[in-house]
């Protein structure tokens, strides 16, 4: 296999903290493509950033980001590199037919097209069923990049015939250069993302969210509030959640301008083939993600207390600790599942020990 030394151009600047899948996407892409890859890892990764970049070499076999066709590619604006995001809740039997017909279509411009398939794991098994036979045989001019969190039971068919690129969470460190880098102060950086989990794309969001600390500090608190009773634990799954929403402003405010600059471009040249349906459905999930992250982020932080209790003698109860610790970590797996977050927090906190006195 031949592999590029050199150091990784322009085009892959914005793939952060994943020096071993740019390695081999760079050494992909000198020595000869295969027709599907699969990028695995969570979100905020920059796994996005990734397939651009990648496309962006495998069309124009360079790596500099003043070329037309570069720019525009990691722009998410090049005919021939087509991002598809789900329009539902699921990649549905439907868009999984548009996914077959834009794959039979030859290139717009070039002699190669790129397919970039987000959030695949969220695939219905129908549209798995579907595509599976253009993914594993697809024109010769047609290249698949697949994006997933994780690979579910339904994709592994699909999986099994593409090259899989994995990609990690960003690390704390990382993420905050990253940030300082662009333009946040150190302490509000090393903050935002120590809170985002490893993903970048929520550090940016809270990078400038001033409210941060005082989420972070309500569910820290939340355990020295409870005491067994129902009306306790729904009160604060109340004062919790609204925090989240409000903490979802800022988001808001970005996609009120987005959609102005949006309706400007249609005035000037038309409604057709804007894309605001598709931008209006991009919010939506953006929205749904910031609030879903921001809970995960929160349950972390409430188990934090537990732990921090058990560890520093705040309780001779080990034990209840332990316990309580287990059942926060089942309700953030949980929220891969879409629940009811009102009631999964109600459940939860109404199920958690007041923290100076644990009983099993």
């Amino acid at each position: 296999m031949s592999i590029d030394q050199s150091a990784p151009g322009p085009i892959w600047d914005d793939v952060v903290g994943q020096p071993g899948a740019i390695a081999r996407l760079r050494s992909a892409a000198g020595s000869g493509p295969v027709h599907a890859y699969l990028f695995v890892g969570p979100a905020g990764s920059t796994k996005m950033q990734a397939a651009r970049a990648f496309a962006a070499r495998l069309i124009t076999g360079t790596e500099t980001d003043n070329e037309r066709d570069n720019r525009l590619i990691l722009q998410g604006e090049h005919p021939d590199v087509r991002e598809v995001r789900r329009t539902g809740p699921a990649i549905s039997a439907e868009q999984a037919r548009e996914i077959v017909r834009i794959s039979s279509l030859a290139p717009a411009e070039g002699n190669r097209k790129v397919l970039v398939l987000d959030e695949f794991h969220l695939l219905r098994p129908e549209g798995a069923a579907l595509l599976l036979k253009s993914i594993e045989e697809p024109p010769e001019s047609t290249t698949f990049i697949i994006l997933a969190d994780f690979v579910p039971m339904d994709l592994i068919t699909i999986s099994s015939r593409c090259a899989r690129i994995d990609f990690q969470a960003i690390s704390s460190d990382i993420v905050a250069a990253r940030l300082v880098s662009e333009g946040i102060s150190p302490p509000s950086a090393m903050t935002a993302a120590r809170a985002a989990l490893g993903n970048l794309d929520r550090a940016r969001v809270l990078a400038t969210d001033a409210s941060l600390a005082v989420r972070q500090q309500a569910f820290a608190e939340a355990p020295h509030q409870l005491d067994g009773t129902g009306n306790v634990a729904m009160g604060l799954a109340t004062q919790l959640l609204g925090l989240i929403d409000a903490a979802a402003e800022p988001l808001a405010a970005r996609h009120v301008a987005e959609i102005s600059e949006l309706d400007e471009r249609i005035k000037a040249y038309g409604e057709r083939g804007s894309g605001k349906k598709q931008l209006e459905e991009r919010h939506k999930r953006e929205l749904r993600r910031h609030r879903t992250d921001e809970l995960r982020s929160g349950l972390a932080t409430l188990a934090g207390t537990y732990r921090e209790t058990a560890t520093n003698g705040g309780t001779t109860d080990i034990n209840g600790c332990a316990n309580a610790v287990y059942r926060i970590h089942d309700a953030i797996a949980a929220l891969d599942r879409n629940p009811n977050e009102k009631l999964l927090l109600q459940s939860l906190l109404w199920s958690l020990p007041d923290a100076q006195g644990i009983n099993a």
